[in-house]
């Protein structure tokens, strides 16, 4: 078996995810007015066109400039990632190149439209949080019925870590095996 992606390989798959997920974005954007909702499979599955300001299930950092370094750092270590991973098997290049396109195609949209366009909606069971004190810190609370709205980008980063943990569940943490790997010496004479 091919031990690794060459870097055609690693590109092919950041282009056809960064597409298909700009491609996504520009169809709803196009096509839906900001809020509209269109139910595809009764109430489980829709289509509601939002644009998030902030991170991933809509959580913000209210000073733009350090959420976008945050941002730039977050990507920086992706590829930083897929650089020293580069020899590894394919399937930790294919996961670190899904989590670069997501990356890209959403650190793209902030720094072009200053928001993500989210579009997929879909329903989840009740989670509720109730608010609570801890160690000094007060905790509103969370209630949530439906997953938060998220995009192309967002399944191409949460496949990517998906594929990664198992990986690591699997196979063990390929940074340690990298790291104790033995290097070659010299025989001893004699």
């Amino acid at each position: 078996m091919k031990k690794n992606f060459t870097i055609f390989h690693t590109i092919t798959i950041i282009l056809t995810l960064l597409g298909l997920d700009q491609l996504t974005k520009y169809i709803t954007k196009t096509n839906m007015m900001l809020g509209e909702s269109i139910h595809i499979i009764d109430n489980f599955f829709r289509l509601t066109y939002v644009e998030n300001p902030g991170m991933a299930f809509g959580l913000r950092i209210e000073n733009t400039t350090l959420f976008m370094g945050l941002s730039l750092i977050a990507a920086g270590l992706v590829f930083y990632y897929l650089y020293i991973l580069r020899n590894e098997v394919w399937q930790l290049q294919f996961a670190i190149a899904m989590i670069a396109s997501g990356a890209i195609g959403n650190l793209s949209d902030r720094f072009i439209r200053g928001s993500v366009v989210d579009f997929l909606d879909f329903e989840f069971f009740d989670v509720a949080i109730p608010a609570f004190n801890f160690l000094g810190f007060e905790f509103s609370g969370y209630y949530m019925t439906r997953w938060p709205v998220f995009n192309v980008a967002d399944m191409a980063v949460s496949g990517g870590m998906i594929l990664i943990f198992g990986y690591i569940l699997l196979k063990g943490d390929p940074l340690n095996k990298s790291v104790k790997e033995p290097t070659e010496t010299t025989p001893h004479a004699g």
